[in-house]
């Protein structure tokens, strides 16, 4: 099985190159939804979050307050607070990830969906890693739809990551999606080519 590790900064269209591989017979997992999943109470992910950042991040019914959490680590003097999110959900991300890619051993590549791949490491288990980078704007844009953000949420989101060049300097491939639907498919044409390369 080959491995492809997409990442890239939120709102730059991972999602969008994703669905395109799929659509031509590459499954995908996400670790956004992974995380997500892990969440549900009974959580050990939750409560080792709880731990660290106290239940003001809980609703009422114990469930995650993703805008409470938000609001502690996605600040410019967050990189603390960011760091230990990461450390603490990484683990409990990867170990099911790992469990899905065994499920989807049939397959002869998978497509890993990986916000923070450089940084967890994912892209050690990666054959080949590619970057979808877009347009400062046009990601503000996307996340203030996708996620009903205000556009100080969304620029605060946008600041806490890092630039384009930590991208595109650590991948296989970088891509660029501004809404150009023929060049993604293009760029998703591309990498099933290099990947039926891949010895």
């Amino acid at each position: 099985m080959k491995i492809i590790g997409i990442t890239g900064p939120t709102g730059a269209g991972k999602g969008a190159l994703c669905s395109m591989l799929t659509a031509n017979g590459i499954p995908c997992i996400n670790a956004d939804e992974v995380y997500h999943s892990l969440l549900i109470p009974p959580s050990p992910c939750l409560d080792a979050l709880v731990e660290h950042f106290g239940a003001g991040i809980l609703t009422d019914n114990g469930y995650l307050d993703r805008r409470a959490l938000a609001s502690r680590v996605f600040t410019e003097d967050a990189e603390n607070e960011r760091e230990a999110l990461n450390r603490i959900t990484h683990s409990f991300v990867r170990e099911r990830m790992l469990e899905q890619i065994k499920e989807l051993s049939g397959s002869s590549s998978v497509c890993l969906d990986v916000p923070l791949l450089f940084e967890s490491g994912f892209d050690e288990m990666c054959d080949f890693t590619v970057a979808v980078l877009a347009d400062r704007e046009l990601r503000v844009e996307r996340i203030v739809s996708r996620d009903g953000l205000d556009r100080d949420g969304a620029n605060a989101r946008v600041a806490a990551q890092p630039n384009d060049e930590f991208y595109s300097s650590r991948a296989d491939l970088t891509v660029y999606n501004n809404c150009d639907l023929t060049s993604l498919k293009n760029n998703c044409e591309q990498i099933i080519d290099r990947l039926e390369k891949l010895v």
